[in-house]
Protein backbone atom coordinates (compact mmCIF):
# COMPACT_ATOMS: atom_id res chain seq x y z
CA UNK A 1 0.00 0.00 0.00
CA UNK A 2 1.12 3.39 -0.50
CA UNK A 3 0.43 7.21 0.66
CA UNK A 4 0.56 10.09 -1.54
CA UNK A 5 1.46 13.26 -0.46
CA UNK A 6 0.03 15.97 -2.90
CA UNK A 7 -2.77 14.11 -4.15
CA UNK A 8 -4.53 16.83 -5.59
CA UNK A 9 -1.38 18.00 -7.98
CA UNK A 10 -0.25 16.77 -11.44
CA UNK A 11 2.18 14.01 -10.12
CA UNK A 12 -0.54 13.19 -7.52
CA UNK A 13 -3.19 12.37 -9.82
CA UNK A 14 -1.27 10.81 -12.07
CA UNK A 15 0.42 8.40 -9.44
CA UNK A 16 -3.77 7.96 -8.47
CA UNK A 17 -3.61 6.58 -12.04
CA UNK A 18 -0.21 4.23 -11.76
CA UNK A 19 -1.59 3.20 -9.02
CA UNK A 20 -5.17 1.51 -10.24
CA UNK A 21 -3.18 0.37 -13.00
CA UNK A 22 -0.97 -1.45 -11.18
CA UNK A 23 -3.58 -2.87 -8.29
CA UNK A 24 -1.88 -0.86 -5.73
CA UNK A 25 -3.73 0.01 -2.94
CA UNK A 26 -4.01 3.99 -1.49
CA UNK A 27 -3.93 4.06 2.23
CA UNK A 28 -3.83 7.73 2.63
CA UNK A 29 -4.10 10.72 0.74
CA UNK A 30 -2.96 14.65 1.45
CA UNK A 31 -3.51 17.73 -0.39
CA UNK A 32 -3.59 20.84 0.60
CA UNK A 33 -6.05 22.62 -1.76
CA UNK A 34 -9.17 21.38 -3.93
CA UNK A 35 -11.69 19.57 -1.69
CA UNK A 36 -14.00 18.99 -4.62
CA UNK A 37 -10.82 16.85 -6.34
CA UNK A 38 -9.66 14.93 -3.40
CA UNK A 39 -13.23 14.39 -2.02
CA UNK A 40 -13.38 12.49 -5.27
CA UNK A 41 -10.43 11.08 -5.08
CA UNK A 42 -11.18 9.46 -1.62
CA UNK A 43 -14.76 8.46 -2.75
CA UNK A 44 -13.13 6.43 -5.24
CA UNK A 45 -9.95 5.00 -3.34
CA UNK A 46 -11.08 4.35 -0.32
CA UNK A 47 -8.25 5.04 1.54
CA UNK A 48 -8.32 5.02 5.94
CA UNK A 49 -7.25 8.50 6.22
CA UNK A 50 -7.34 11.87 4.33
CA UNK A 51 -5.41 15.22 5.29
CA UNK A 52 -6.13 18.87 4.48
CA UNK A 53 -3.15 20.77 5.08
CA UNK A 54 -5.60 24.14 5.49
CA UNK A 55 -8.16 23.47 8.52
CA UNK A 56 -10.88 25.22 6.91
CA UNK A 57 -11.05 22.96 3.65
CA UNK A 58 -10.33 19.64 6.56
CA UNK A 59 -13.69 20.46 8.42
CA UNK A 60 -15.31 21.08 5.14
CA UNK A 61 -13.98 17.64 3.54
CA UNK A 62 -14.75 15.98 6.42
CA UNK A 63 -18.61 16.82 6.27
CA UNK A 64 -18.63 16.07 2.82
CA UNK A 65 -17.24 12.51 3.25
CA UNK A 66 -19.49 11.79 6.24
CA UNK A 67 -20.73 8.16 6.37
CA UNK A 68 -17.82 6.74 4.46
CA UNK A 69 -15.68 5.54 7.27
CA UNK A 70 -12.64 7.61 6.02
CA UNK A 71 -11.24 9.72 8.52
CA UNK A 72 -10.05 13.59 7.95
CA UNK A 73 -7.31 15.34 9.64
CA UNK A 74 -5.63 18.81 9.43
CA UNK A 75 -3.20 20.88 9.30
CA UNK A 76 0.67 19.72 9.13
CA UNK A 77 -0.15 17.57 11.66
CA UNK A 78 -2.71 15.69 9.66
CA UNK A 79 -0.22 15.02 6.50
CA UNK A 80 2.79 13.80 8.49
CA UNK A 81 -0.23 11.29 9.91
CA UNK A 82 -0.69 9.96 6.42
CA UNK A 83 3.35 10.20 5.60
CA UNK A 84 3.67 7.75 8.23
CA UNK A 85 0.42 5.63 8.28
CA UNK A 86 1.98 1.94 9.34
CA UNK A 87 -0.13 0.33 6.47
CA UNK A 88 1.97 2.07 3.89
CA UNK A 89 4.83 0.66 2.94
CA UNK A 90 5.94 3.18 0.37
CA UNK A 91 5.22 7.01 0.54
CA UNK A 92 5.15 9.58 -2.61
CA UNK A 93 6.16 12.91 -1.54
CA UNK A 94 4.55 15.31 -4.18
CA UNK A 95 4.02 18.34 -2.40
CA UNK A 96 4.79 21.54 -4.08
CA UNK A 97 7.72 23.44 -2.78
CA UNK A 98 9.06 23.56 1.45
CA UNK A 99 5.91 22.75 2.68
CA UNK A 100 6.84 18.64 1.74
CA UNK A 101 9.96 18.80 4.21
CA UNK A 102 8.11 17.80 7.19
CA UNK A 103 5.70 15.10 5.96
CA UNK A 104 8.83 13.61 3.92
CA UNK A 105 10.63 13.86 7.19
CA UNK A 106 7.84 12.04 9.20
CA UNK A 107 7.56 9.41 6.58
CA UNK A 108 11.46 8.94 6.77
CA UNK A 109 11.39 8.58 10.49
CA UNK A 110 8.61 6.51 10.00
CA UNK A 111 10.57 3.90 8.42
CA UNK A 112 9.23 4.09 4.91
CA UNK A 113 10.62 3.96 0.80
CA UNK A 114 10.45 7.20 -0.48
CA UNK A 115 9.09 7.83 -4.00
CA UNK A 116 10.08 11.62 -3.94
CA UNK A 117 9.10 14.06 -6.70
CA UNK A 118 9.32 16.90 -3.98
CA UNK A 119 12.70 18.30 -5.10
CA UNK A 120 12.83 21.32 -2.51
CA UNK A 121 12.92 18.69 0.73
CA UNK A 122 16.60 17.97 -0.85
CA UNK A 123 17.25 21.47 -1.92
CA UNK A 124 16.42 23.18 0.79
CA UNK A 125 16.95 20.24 3.60
CA UNK A 126 19.01 17.84 1.77
CA UNK A 127 21.96 18.53 4.51
CA UNK A 128 19.15 16.88 7.09
CA UNK A 129 17.08 14.97 5.39
CA UNK A 130 20.20 11.80 3.47
CA UNK A 131 21.55 11.14 6.49
CA UNK A 132 18.60 10.87 8.39
CA UNK A 133 17.33 8.30 5.59
CA UNK A 134 21.22 6.46 5.82
CA UNK A 135 20.42 6.35 9.62
CA UNK A 136 16.67 4.77 8.88
CA UNK A 137 18.05 2.52 5.98
CA UNK A 138 15.54 3.94 4.35
CA UNK A 139 15.38 3.97 0.04
CA UNK A 140 14.54 7.74 -1.38
CA UNK A 141 13.50 6.53 -5.22
CA UNK A 142 13.47 9.40 -7.49
CA UNK A 143 10.34 10.76 -9.83
CA UNK A 144 11.86 13.77 -11.44
CA UNK A 145 12.12 12.24 -15.04
CA UNK A 146 15.91 13.40 -14.79
CA UNK A 147 17.02 12.38 -11.59
CA UNK A 148 15.05 8.68 -12.69
CA UNK A 149 17.12 8.83 -15.56
CA UNK A 150 20.25 9.29 -13.87
CA UNK A 151 19.50 6.58 -11.48
CA UNK A 152 19.07 3.97 -14.03
CA UNK A 153 22.24 5.21 -15.62
CA UNK A 154 24.43 5.07 -12.84
CA UNK A 155 23.73 0.99 -12.29
CA UNK A 156 26.56 0.56 -14.67
CA UNK A 157 28.41 2.43 -11.97
CA UNK A 158 30.62 0.10 -9.83
CA UNK A 159 32.37 2.34 -7.58
CA UNK A 160 34.21 5.75 -8.81
CA UNK A 161 34.08 6.05 -12.14
CA UNK A 162 31.29 8.38 -12.71
CA UNK A 163 33.47 11.40 -14.59
CA UNK A 164 29.95 13.83 -14.98
CA UNK A 165 26.05 13.49 -14.75
CA UNK A 166 24.57 15.32 -17.65
CA UNK A 167 21.25 16.96 -16.59
CA UNK A 168 19.21 17.31 -19.54
CA UNK A 169 16.56 20.44 -19.69
CA UNK A 170 14.09 21.77 -22.16
CA UNK A 171 14.98 25.32 -21.98
CA UNK A 172 11.12 26.15 -21.34
CA UNK A 173 8.99 28.59 -22.99
CA UNK A 174 11.71 30.78 -23.39
CA UNK A 175 14.88 29.14 -25.15
CA UNK A 176 16.86 31.50 -27.15
CA UNK A 177 15.22 34.68 -25.77
CA UNK A 178 17.48 37.85 -25.04
CA UNK A 179 16.97 39.90 -21.41
CA UNK A 180 14.86 42.47 -23.33
CA UNK A 181 12.63 40.01 -24.69
CA UNK A 182 12.29 38.54 -21.43
CA UNK A 183 11.20 41.97 -19.85
CA UNK A 184 7.47 41.62 -21.16
CA UNK A 185 6.69 37.90 -20.64
CA UNK A 186 3.55 37.31 -19.10
CA UNK A 187 2.12 34.69 -16.88
CA UNK A 188 0.45 33.15 -19.98
CA UNK A 189 3.15 32.62 -21.70
CA UNK A 190 5.50 31.71 -19.04
CA UNK A 191 2.69 29.07 -18.33
CA UNK A 192 3.00 27.16 -21.77
CA UNK A 193 5.81 24.28 -20.98
CA UNK A 194 6.98 22.97 -24.27
CA UNK A 195 6.94 19.32 -23.45
CA UNK A 196 5.02 18.44 -20.11
CA UNK A 197 2.20 19.43 -18.57
CA UNK A 198 2.80 20.34 -14.97
CA UNK A 199 1.61 22.59 -12.14
CA UNK A 200 1.71 26.68 -12.36
CA UNK A 201 4.80 26.70 -9.89
CA UNK A 202 6.78 24.09 -11.12
CA UNK A 203 5.92 25.59 -14.83
CA UNK A 204 7.08 29.12 -13.97
CA UNK A 205 10.55 27.57 -12.30
CA UNK A 206 11.22 25.65 -15.61
CA UNK A 207 10.52 29.21 -17.33
CA UNK A 208 13.06 30.26 -15.42
CA UNK A 209 15.58 27.51 -15.19
CA UNK A 210 15.24 28.16 -11.71
CA UNK A 211 13.82 24.18 -11.81
CA UNK A 212 16.78 22.75 -13.13
CA UNK A 213 19.29 24.73 -10.95
CA UNK A 214 17.33 22.97 -8.04
CA UNK A 215 17.11 19.47 -9.76
CA UNK A 216 21.16 19.96 -9.58
CA UNK A 217 21.24 20.47 -5.94
CA UNK A 218 18.85 17.78 -5.68
CA UNK A 219 21.01 15.35 -8.02
CA UNK A 220 24.36 16.23 -5.40
CA UNK A 221 22.17 14.97 -2.47
CA UNK A 222 20.54 11.87 -4.03
CA UNK A 223 23.70 10.58 -5.89
CA UNK A 224 26.44 12.11 -3.55
CA UNK A 225 28.23 13.94 -6.37
CA UNK A 226 29.64 17.37 -5.95
CA UNK A 227 28.52 19.95 -7.89
CA UNK A 228 31.63 20.90 -10.18
CA UNK A 229 30.36 16.89 -11.94
CA UNK A 230 27.30 18.13 -12.53
CA UNK A 231 26.54 20.01 -15.91
CA UNK A 232 23.12 21.03 -17.20
CA UNK A 233 22.71 20.46 -20.97
CA UNK A 234 19.52 21.74 -23.09
CA UNK A 235 17.79 19.11 -24.37
CA UNK A 236 14.51 20.50 -26.98
CA UNK A 237 12.73 16.91 -27.57
CA UNK A 238 12.74 15.89 -24.02
CA UNK A 239 13.53 12.79 -25.05
CA UNK A 240 17.01 12.22 -23.46
CA UNK A 241 15.96 11.99 -19.71
CA UNK A 242 19.13 12.86 -18.60
CA UNK A 243 23.32 11.01 -19.07
CA UNK A 244 26.03 9.97 -16.97
CA UNK A 245 29.54 10.06 -18.67
CA UNK A 246 32.22 7.45 -17.19
CA UNK A 247 35.65 7.79 -16.71
CA UNK A 248 36.56 6.00 -19.92
CA UNK A 249 34.71 8.37 -22.26
CA UNK A 250 31.08 6.30 -21.98
CA UNK A 251 28.12 7.98 -21.49
CA UNK A 252 24.83 6.27 -21.10
CA UNK A 253 21.60 7.81 -21.45
CA UNK A 254 17.99 7.09 -20.86
CA UNK A 255 15.38 7.86 -23.56
CA UNK A 256 11.97 7.79 -23.82
CA UNK A 257 8.85 9.63 -24.04
CA UNK A 258 7.69 12.68 -21.95
CA UNK A 259 5.58 10.77 -20.24
CA UNK A 260 5.36 11.36 -16.12
CA UNK A 261 3.55 8.03 -15.42
CA UNK A 262 7.09 6.34 -16.44
CA UNK A 263 9.07 7.31 -13.40
CA UNK A 264 6.33 7.15 -11.11
CA UNK A 265 5.53 3.73 -11.98
CA UNK A 266 9.42 2.94 -11.99
CA UNK A 267 9.73 4.09 -8.22
CA UNK A 268 6.29 2.32 -6.89
CA UNK A 269 7.73 -1.12 -8.65
CA UNK A 270 11.37 -0.53 -8.25
CA UNK A 271 13.34 -2.99 -8.59
CA UNK A 272 10.93 -4.69 -10.93
CA UNK A 273 10.03 -3.05 -14.15
CA UNK A 274 5.94 -3.25 -14.88
CA UNK A 275 4.42 -3.21 -18.40
CA UNK A 276 3.85 0.02 -19.71
CA UNK A 277 2.21 0.94 -23.46
CA UNK A 278 4.23 3.68 -23.34
CA UNK A 279 6.98 3.64 -25.95
CA UNK A 280 8.70 5.91 -27.82
CA UNK A 281 8.59 6.37 -31.83
CA UNK A 282 12.07 6.04 -33.00
CA UNK A 283 11.37 8.68 -36.04
CA UNK A 284 11.56 11.14 -33.42
CA UNK A 285 15.12 10.69 -32.71
CA UNK A 286 16.10 12.00 -36.04
CA UNK A 287 16.17 15.71 -34.81
CA UNK A 288 17.49 16.22 -31.27
CA UNK A 289 19.37 18.95 -30.32
CA UNK A 290 21.82 19.59 -27.53
CA UNK A 291 23.15 23.22 -26.22
CA UNK A 292 24.12 24.73 -23.79
CA UNK A 293 22.65 27.06 -21.23
CA UNK A 294 22.59 30.54 -21.37
CA UNK A 295 22.86 31.39 -18.03
CA UNK A 296 23.34 35.25 -18.44
CA UNK A 297 19.86 35.34 -20.09
CA UNK A 298 18.62 32.73 -17.32
CA UNK A 299 20.55 34.35 -14.09
CA UNK A 300 18.54 31.76 -11.92
CA UNK A 301 20.47 28.82 -12.77
CA UNK A 302 23.64 30.72 -11.62
CA UNK A 303 22.10 31.49 -8.60
CA UNK A 304 21.31 27.94 -7.80
CA UNK A 305 25.22 27.01 -7.76
CA UNK A 306 25.65 29.98 -5.79
CA UNK A 307 23.72 28.86 -2.98
CA UNK A 308 25.08 24.80 -2.97
CA UNK A 309 28.49 26.69 -2.90
CA UNK A 310 27.73 28.71 -0.04
CA UNK A 311 25.78 25.28 1.15
CA UNK A 312 24.21 25.25 4.55
CA UNK A 313 20.93 27.08 4.80
CA UNK A 314 21.66 29.72 1.65
CA UNK A 315 19.77 26.54 -0.55
CA UNK A 316 16.67 26.82 1.51
CA UNK A 317 16.64 30.55 1.46
CA UNK A 318 16.80 31.08 -1.96
CA UNK A 319 14.26 28.50 -2.41
CA UNK A 320 11.76 30.22 0.15
CA UNK A 321 12.84 33.24 -1.95
CA UNK A 322 11.44 31.68 -5.21
CA UNK A 323 8.35 30.56 -3.38
CA UNK A 324 7.73 33.87 -2.43
CA UNK A 325 8.53 35.62 -6.10
CA UNK A 326 6.93 32.94 -8.28
CA UNK A 327 4.09 33.56 -6.32
CA UNK A 328 3.56 37.18 -6.73
CA UNK A 329 4.19 37.04 -10.11
CA UNK A 330 1.56 34.69 -10.84
CA UNK A 331 -0.93 36.79 -9.17
CA UNK A 332 0.53 39.72 -11.52
CA UNK A 333 2.28 41.99 -8.35
CA UNK A 334 6.03 41.18 -9.83
CA UNK A 335 7.36 41.05 -13.31
CA UNK A 336 8.92 38.01 -15.05
CA UNK A 337 12.42 39.00 -14.51
CA UNK A 338 11.46 40.36 -11.05
CA UNK A 339 11.73 36.31 -9.72
CA UNK A 340 15.71 36.26 -10.65
CA UNK A 341 15.62 39.91 -9.06
CA UNK A 342 13.96 38.80 -6.32
CA UNK A 343 15.96 35.66 -5.13
CA UNK A 344 19.22 37.28 -5.99
CA UNK A 345 18.55 39.79 -3.18
CA UNK A 346 17.42 37.98 -0.66
CA UNK A 347 20.79 35.36 -1.09
CA UNK A 348 23.13 38.30 -1.10
CA UNK A 349 21.33 39.28 1.93
CA UNK A 350 20.75 36.12 3.89
CA UNK A 351 23.60 34.53 6.00
CA UNK A 352 23.87 30.62 5.96
CA UNK A 353 23.44 28.78 9.05
CA UNK A 354 24.38 25.04 9.84
CA UNK A 355 21.17 23.09 7.91
CA UNK A 356 19.83 21.39 11.39
CA UNK A 357 15.97 21.09 10.92
CA UNK A 358 14.77 24.22 12.75
CA UNK A 359 17.43 26.36 11.04
CA UNK A 360 16.47 25.59 7.44
CA UNK A 361 12.51 26.33 8.21
CA UNK A 362 13.76 29.17 10.09
CA UNK A 363 15.93 30.19 6.69
CA UNK A 364 13.02 29.51 4.95
CA UNK A 365 10.05 31.50 6.99
CA UNK A 366 12.75 34.57 6.90
CA UNK A 367 13.85 34.50 2.98
CA UNK A 368 9.81 34.44 2.07
CA UNK A 369 9.49 37.69 4.85
CA UNK A 370 12.39 38.86 3.15
CA UNK A 371 11.07 38.75 -0.35
CA UNK A 372 7.73 40.09 0.35
CA UNK A 373 9.35 43.40 1.43
CA UNK A 374 11.63 43.21 -1.93
CA UNK A 375 8.04 42.34 -4.20
CA UNK A 376 6.20 44.97 -2.11
CA UNK A 377 9.42 47.99 -2.76
CA UNK A 378 9.04 46.61 -6.47
CA UNK A 379 5.37 46.96 -6.63
CA UNK A 380 5.69 50.75 -5.72
CA UNK A 381 8.62 52.22 -7.61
Amino acid sequence: MISILGSTGSIGRQTIEVAGELGVKIAGLAAGGSTDVIERQARACRPQLVAMADDTAAKDLKDRLFGTGIEVAAGCDGVCRVAALPEAGTVVSAIVGAAGILPTVAAIEAGKRIALANKETLVAAGAYVMPLARRMGVEILPVDSEHAAIFQCLLAAAGGEVSRILLTASGGPFFGMTRAQLSGVTKEQALKHPSWTMGAKITVDSATLMNKGFEVIEAMWLFGVPLDKIEVIIHRESIIHSMVEYADGTIMAQLGCPDMKTPIRLALTWPRRATSQSRLDFERLAGLSLAKPDTETFGCLALCRQAATRGGTAPAALNGANEAAVGAFLKGDLPYLGIEGVCRTVLEQTQSKEPTLDNILAADRAARELANEVICAWSQQ
